[in-house]
């Protein structure tokens, strides 16, 4: 199982990702160190707002370039349940 997630940072900037295991994927991103995404460096404090789980690592791929596609209020949309991805996911309940 792949997940997809959204990070939300300090500036109310959004960052998406794709990996394996959330939780341990978000104290990586946390931790500012050598695993942590160079866009999320030094601008924590980081919240995870949005996670959902995908069959495969090419369905994940897909929908990570759908969202870096969306605009900020679609992106806040989908966070919010008011925007649907048009293919099959299990959207996971925060925290993790």
């Amino acid at each position: 199982m792949w997940f997809v997630y959204i990070i939300e940072n300090k500036f109310g900037h959004f960052y998406t990702g794709i990996c394996k295991d959330v939780a341990r994927r978000f104290n990586e991103h946390n931790e500012n160190g050598l695993k942590c995404a160079k866009a999320l460096k030094g601008k924590g404090p980081l919240t995870l707002l949005y996670c959902c789980q995908i069959s495969d690592h090419s369905a994940a791929l897909k929908m990570e370039i759908w969202i870096k596609k969306l605009s900020k209020a679609d992106k806040t949309n989908l966070v919010n349940n008011r925007l649907n991805y048009p293919l099959p996911h299990d959207k996971i309940p925060l925290p993790i």
